[in-house]
């Protein structure tokens, strides 16, 4: 980022590739400026587990993208995603006195206080504290209470906790590449800010970030987030399941899964003849699509089963009315959303990020949603923070207005 504050820039450091992207706000718009990948080493779901590799995935991704945009980068918004992630619902409340009277903005930032005072083991932190519906005197689903009047007010708020040593190691590999963290985010919540729409939002959906390691979910109803978790299946399951399957390299697994593996037999058209390598310096073999498939889609089928467990276990499963929407790198298998669909009985679809002008082809993919989402979210955060007054109050109407975009 430049001196003058003028670019945001997005790092999104996952389990199979770390990826940079940077942005210039304009008046009415955002232009898109650059991308820089690089191959992820030193994580493991999610989690960085040698932080010298790590550093050089950030750096050789950073340096890619200031080559792109042209201009050097010092700062960054983060994504925070894996295992560690956990997501709980809780509600707090206040009195307003004796007699009714009008709740000012004080008295809804103590609400949101008492609702996000609970007890948390050493070694967890709060992420975000995401308010979801206020209560006056038994009244529900009040988004902004200010000026009305009552004499209890309480919150309901979506909790997101975090491994406080998971998220400060992520830190630290970015402050040794050289760059300052502004912020971190949790990386779901920005994928649904570059993929859902308003309809999905409001009438129910669950967003399925499907990334290499696990597959990080947010539900939302009513136009707020109701839950989050992380799913331990992601698409290097899927690799390694065929590296395996088919007695072949692991380079070797992810081509034949990118290029020729369906996840729901239906789709499977031609039982075509595939040409694979094989392990030490045995000849190449020859299998058929069938087998891919017969390996891939249980798999899925356990992805979709922990997905339906965990939205059966917190009562949501009835309330995603718009369905399912599938993002992140591993979305990209062919069959998986049509699968999704018939496993649900729901509308499911693959969803390409958007919102940002000047964003090739190859930038609009599933896999940058996250990091597209971030930028977002960075372009929403500055832009409030300009706005005056400021406070809590203010927060949490662009929390608001941010969940129902």
């Amino acid at each position: 980022m430049r001196k003058d504050g003028r670019h945001i820039v997005a790092l999104d450091v996952g389990s199979t590739k770390t990826c940079v992207l940077i942005c210039e706000p304009q008046d009415d718009h955002v232009r898109f400026l650059g991308l820089g990948a690089a191959e992820s080493r030193g994580l493991r779901r999610g989690v960085i587990v040698n932080l010298d590799a790590a550093v050089g995935s950030i750096r050789r991704a950073l340096e890619a993208a200031e080559a792109a945009a042209g201009v050097p980068v010092e700062s960054a918004w983060i994504g925070v995603s894996g295992g560690h992630v956990r997501g709980v619902n809780s509600r707090g409340g206040i009195s307003l006195g004796s007699r009714p009277r009008e709740v000012q903005k004080e008295d809804v930032r103590r609400a949101v206080e008492a609702a996000r005072s609970i007890t948390l083991p050493e070694d967890r932190e709060i992420l975000h504290v995401l308010p979801q519906q206020f209560f006056l005197d038994g009244q529900d689903n009040i988004r902004d209470p200010i000026g009305m009047v009552g004499q209890k007010l309480e919150a309901d708020v979506h909790l997101v906790t975090a491994s406080i040593a998971a998220t400060q190691n992520l830190v630290t590999a970015v402050n040794r590449a050289g760059v300052h963290v502004t912020d971190t985010v949790l990386e779901p919540l920005a994928s649904a800010d570059a993929c859902l729409t308003d309809d999905e939002r409001e009438l129910g959906c669950c967003l399925l970030d499907i990334g290499g390691g696990t597959t990080d979910l947010v539900v939302f109803t009513g136009g707020v987030v109701r839950y989050t978790a992380a799913i331990p299946v992601g698409g290097d399951h899927f690799t390694n399941d065929l590296a395996v399957g088919l007695r072949t390299p692991l380079p070797e697994a992810e081509r034949v899964k990118r290029e020729y593996a369906v996840a729901w037999r239906p789709l499977l058209r031609e039982d075509v003849a595939i040409e694979i390598a094989t392990v030490g310096d045995r000849p190449p073999r020859t299998i058929f699509a069938r087998l891919l498939c017969e390996i891939v889609e249980p798999r899925a089928q356990e992805l979709l089963a922990l997905v339906r467990e965990e939205l059966l276990r917190i009562g949501l499963e009835s309330q995603i009315s718009a369905g399912l929407v599938l993002t992140g790198g591993a979305s990209k298998l062919a069959g998986l959303s049509e699968l999704a669909e018939n496993f649900f009985e729901l509308p499911a679809r693959v969803a390409v990020p958007r919102g940002l002008e000047g964003m090739t082809e190859d930038v609009t993919q599933p896999e940058y949603a996250t990091a597209i989402g971030l930028l977002l979210y960075g372009i929403r955060a500055r832009r409030l923070a300009a706005q005056r007054p400021t406070g809590l109050a203010a927060k949490l109407k662009a929390l608001f207005a941010g969940s129902a975009r």
